[in-house]
């Protein structure tokens, strides 16, 4: 321990710590020392605890009623050569989990992690955040239930898009409630606008969601949503929740991760503005225009956050593989290919396979490859001080997502436009590669949880306590 005298206050660093526990220092030296480190490393334990929780969740989402079923799905597709032999309604329980179950609870988890509340020891945020959860997961699992086994869906289907809308609720009242401190200068950063307007995409996707779900609850022969309404969701979600969420966190990140210089902030803006327009104009039905806007937006976005400039400093792989940043570029070059790929369906797809290799491209090439790449990078020092499970698991995971996507995107542009049957055969493998590779994401994450020891307690954190007067 160290204690140093300032403004009539003893600053003591205690290993494990969280914030200060202001609630027990106002009783004075009634709490000892050996309590406030107690305290605090419970508290520091508890958050541990919801965040795991939070991604051991959507692990489960991602692996079952995620990817599982949407390898099934490709199997029927590819076995019949025809898209149409797969309901609507079991393509959207796959990219629901997937969306909803995997990111979505891996967004809400860090999120109520960061909330600094959580860390001064206040009780009523704890409770909020185990209520998010509850209602999260419900909704998820109901939503899932309802596409796959269509028991109750008239009603399970408004009801998990309702307490997906409120779990979302519950999250940004929390997170809203937070203020930067009194002495911060410029207002918010670049990267929390951005992160900002990605929240704000989700919100709107939820609202659609349920507009959506009491359409065809009330209107609906089967739980599927109408086409047209579904790919102007589809865009939504895409481009409006998922893109600008990596693009935040990339901007704060990434210039330490990969060691590159400094974006630009004004021009990340404007490809945020860009891609907005290029949103509204798909939304509105103007989808011709509006992929060229996230041409646009994507390319400002690389080139702002420097993905494919040279690294100034060194970057910081300690922990994971060394491949890490190559993968990260590699992430923003599926990015660019998406996009390239949006504009190329709207001149010549015929039968929904380049829009859906489009939406594949971004999906698993982009947002799957980043999780995949910084979630290793992050988790276990979020999830007590922990140290990755496994890196040469992280690189053969990465390794069979990257060769799964590849194969994805390419085969279904060539098969569903019939310029070659052969490609058919390949799209199964491409799934199991997928599935493999997203298995040992889970499993590494699963490891790291159960079976690295957490260094929290090694972590030193100062704790202000007030000097009893003479």
């Amino acid at each position: 321990m160290k204690f140093s005298s300032q403004n009539n206050a003893n600053e003591m660093v205690l290993p494990g710590a969280g914030a200060s526990p202001a609630a027990e220092n106002a009783r004075g030296f009634s709490v000892s020392a050996e309590n406030v480190f107690e305290i605090a490393r419970a508290r520091e334990e508890a958050l541990s605890r919801l965040l795991m929780t939070f991604v051991s969740t959507g692990l489960v989402f991602m692996l079952f009623p995620g990817t599982f079923l949407g390898v099934w799905n490709l199997l029927q597709i590819s076995g019949r050569q025809s898209i149409a032999s797969v309901s609507g309604a079991w393509i959207e329980a796959h990219g629901h989990a997937q969306v909803f179950g995997w990111v979505g609870s891996f967004i809400l988890g860090i999120g109520f992690y960061s909330i600094p509340k959580l860390r001064d020891g206040a009780s009523s945020y704890f409770r909020a955040a185990w209520v998010c959860w509850a209602m999260w997961t419900a909704g998820v699992a109901m939503r899932w239930t309802a596409n796959v086994y269509m028991w109750q869906w008239r009603v399970l289907l408004p009801l998990s898009a309702v307490l997906e809308l409120a779990a979302f609720a519950v999250f940004f009242r929390g997170v809203s409630q937070h203020r930067p401190k009194s002495g911060a200068k410029g207002g918010l950063e670049p990267w929390i606008l951005v992160v900002a307007s990605a929240s704000m995409g989700l919100l709107l996707v939820l609202i659609t969601n349920v507009v959506g779900c009491f359409y065809v609850a009330f209107r609906g022969a089967t739980p599927a949503f109408p086409h047209v309404f579904d790919q102007r969701y589809l865009a939504l979600m895409a481009w409006g929740f998922l893109v600008p969420f990596v693009w935040g966190f990339s901007a704060k990140w990434m210039p330490v991760f990969l060691g590159l210089k400094a974006f630009r902030p004004r021009i990340l803006l404007a490809a945020v503005t860009v891609n907005v327009c290029g949103i509204v104009l798909a939304v509105c039905g103007a989808v011709g225009v509006g992929v060229w806007f996230f041409v646009v937006g994507a390319g400002l976005a690389a080139a702002v956050l420097r993905m494919f400039e040279p690294a100034v400093n060194p970057a910081k792989i300690r922990g994971v593989h060394a491949s890490f940043p190559l993968f990260v570029r590699m992430a923003y070059a599926w990015l660019l290919v998406a996009a390239v790929l949006g504009v190329a369906a709207v001149r010549w797809d015929t039968s929904g396979g380049i829009w859906g290799a489009s939406r594949h491209a971004l999906t698993v090439g982009f947002v799957a490859v980043m999780i995949l790449s910084v979630g290793q990078r992050i988790l276990p020092a979020f999830a007590g001080m922990r140290l990755l499970w496994s890196t040469k698991l992280m690189l053969a995971g990465l390794a069979l997502v990257t060769t799964g996507c590849t194969l994805r995107v390419s085969c279904e542009v060539i098969a569903y436009q019939g310029y070659g049957g052969w490609a058919w055969s390949l799209l199964p493998f491409s799934a199991l590669c997928e599935l493999a590779g997203l298995t040992m994401f889970a499993i590494n994450i699963y490891g790291t949880f159960l079976f690295e020891p957490s260094h929290a307690q090694k972590h030193p954190v100062v704790m202000t306590l007030p000097v009893k007067p003479s």
